[in-house]
């Protein structure tokens, strides 16, 4: 039983600030869950019923009922620790950084802020940094604009002086080395469209393709060519130096070009954080196998994506990047406008909720909010629909594998169906095993030992609707996989041989409410204990078993919780 209560105060300008307060308890989730309760401070003064629609879905500090990931942006609109405890406890398991905004300061207040938040709930909770990446622009106009008619003759090119109706500074040599007659620059979202007529050392001329203004600081985009251009600039160097410094989980690296851009900044990581690279350039995709090779995940990032290739063309590109990524067991989340309508709306519209849970029915690991939680009027609201949504769609995707009613949307199950690209070796070989073993016997969870993360990742990409609870004793393992479609991740003492992983399994999965009544869950492990790579371990840990295990001391430790403490 979970007890939720709130209360309602009064008004805090136009905004919503919920606080929470939570107790927990120590014993077995099977025996006793989590006691939350909320003091919410609302914009609906002390009207109760009023307040209720925000607080019925937030979730207390139990396993989230669903398998895909929700990843929040965080900003203005949820800095502050009340509005990131609404947050997390709505739904959110991964909150993104977004370099492109905010001062050094200001991201780590909310790093610092996220960090207390996992202390007081004892659950693995993965940053993602997002690096801002190379940003073209042209430069200033002496009216600040000028208005374009489309088969204007127009040039671009290196004069700092302010543009006009002839020509705009555009203060990147790179795009003049790399463009050549028959190419296309877009300006602004690609709002205006120019056709390169010719080029040289520090100009292009161009056409104009239709009617528009152009104005000040206006992006760049060039997707037909590949700029001789880092994805690292600069700014990005000095902010991933701040970003490694604070201990984000995993870093996002903007604009990538080619499988050489990941290596550039795995080079300087050094492993000390996850890298993820978000698709938004043609070169990208056609490079897509290199770059799923090196990269530790991949976003499909669909703003620029959409810009620089036909808008028809995302939807299809969407599904083939998933199932990539699905296929070499990489961590995919889809990106950009899911609930853009919700940035000042706290409903959705009906094609955004399609957008969501056609991410979901595509297997996508995580789906993101970006303005919706950073800077819109419902944050916590979009984080609930996103939520609903997610569930509803994993509901429809079990129900469509047996008979009944969605029988006839059957054909939506085929992207969670077992992969077919594996690596041949034991790993794999051990997780098919679960995947099967899953259609037959009524598992209760998959408990995966894992010093990489790789064990677990393999398991999840499976995409079995068996949980997946995941043990490492290492926290930035533990933090990268809340990320993975299925896993709920613990940071767990290491195990001193089979015996106590055994005991410690069947201790964590009752202590993280797991357990069920007369199903037995599974272990996947390697042995010798603590050795990367050495799955070869897979056993049935059955009621009565897991009884006994439960009410035995371990050898290593008591429980789950001392262990994320002590990996601290």
């Amino acid at each position: 039983m979970r007890l939720l209560s709130y209360s309602v105060g009064t008004n805090k300008g136009d905004k919503i600030m919920p606080t929470f307060h939570t107790t927990a308890g120590s014993a077995p989730a099977a025996v006793l869950s989590t006691v939350t309760t909320i003091h919410a401070t609302a914009l609906f003064g002390n009207d109760h019923d009023a307040a209720a629609p925000l607080l019925q879905h937030l979730e207390p500090q139990g396993r989230r009922n669903r398998q895909t990931k929700i990843v929040a942006t965080l900003g203005p609109a949820s800095t502050e620790p009340e509005l990131l405890r609404a947050l997390f406890l709505a739904g959110a398991d991964v909150f993104r950084l977004n370099f492109s905004h905010g001062s050094h300061k200001e991201q780590q207040t909310r790093y610092l802020a996220i960090r207390a938040l996992e202390r007081e709930f004892d659950r693995p909770i993965a940053i993602l940094m997002d690096l801002q990446g190379p940003k073209l622009r042209v430069g200033t106009f002496h009216l600040g604009y000028a208005q374009l008619s489309a088969g204007q003759d127009f040039r671009f090119d290196l004069d700092p002086s302010p543009g006009d109706q002839t020509r705009a500074p555009l203060l990147h040599p790179e795009i003049y080395e790399a463009v050549r007659p028959g190419d296309q620059l877009l300006v602004d979202d690609g709002k205006l469209r120019f056709s390169v007529v010719e080029s040289g050392s520090d100009y292009c001329r161009v056409l104009a393709l239709n009617n528009g203004i152009i104005s000040n600081r206006k992006g760049v985009n060039v997707p037909t060519a590949i700029l001789p251009l880092s994805a690292l600039t600069p700014k990005d160097r000095i902010d991933l130096d701040f970003g490694l410094a604070l201990g984000v989980d995993w870093i996002a690296l903007s604009f990538v070009q080619s499988a050489d851009d990941i290596e550039e900044l795995k080079q300087i990581v050094k492993g000390r954080a996850s890298i993820m690279a978000k698709l938004e350039k043609p070169s990208a995709i056609d490079q897509l196998d290199e770059i799923i090779a090196v990269a530790d995940g991949l976003m499909v990032a669909r703003g620029d994506l959409g810009v620089e290739m036909p808008p028809e063309d995302v939807p299809g590109l969407q599904k083939s990047i998933v199932h990539a990524c699905r296929q070499a067991g990489k961590p995919v989340v889809v990106a950009t406008q899911m609930l853009e309508s919700m940035i000042s709306s706290p409903t959705p519209t009906r094609a955004e909720t399609s957008d969501v849970a056609t991410a979901v029915y595509d297997g996508a690991d995580a789906v993101m909010l970006s303005a919706e939680s950073a800077s819109g009027a419902y944050p916590v609201e979009a984080v609930q629909m996103m939520n609903r949504i997610i569930a509803a769609s994993e509901r429809d995707l079990q129900q469509g594998q047996g008979l009944g009613r969605l029988q006839r949307v059957a054909s939506l199950t085929r992207p969670l169906a077992p992969v077919s690209h594996r690596s041949g070796d034991a790993t794999d070989a051990l997780c098919a095993a679960i995947h099967a073993m899953a259609q037959v016997l009524p598992l209760a969870a998959t408990v995966a030992y894992t010093t990489s993360g790789s064990t677990t990742l393999r398991v999840a990409h499976e995409r079995s609707w068996t949980p997946v609870l995941s043990l490492t004793p290492d926290m930035q393992v533990a933090r990268m996989l809340t990320l993975a479609w299925g896993v709920h991740s613990i940071c767990s003492q290491q195990p001193q041989d089979v015996d106590d992983m055994i005991q410690r399994a069947a201790l964590v999965a009752a202590e993280q409410d797991f357990q069920q009544q007369g199903k037995p869950i599974l272990l996947v492990a390697g042995t010798p204990v603590g050795v990367t790579g050495s799955a070869n371990l897979l056993r049935i840990i059955w009621p009565d078993e897991a009884g006994m295990a439960t009410n035995a001391p371990t050898t290593a430790g008591a429980s789950s919780r001392s262990a994320i403490n002590t990996a601290r």
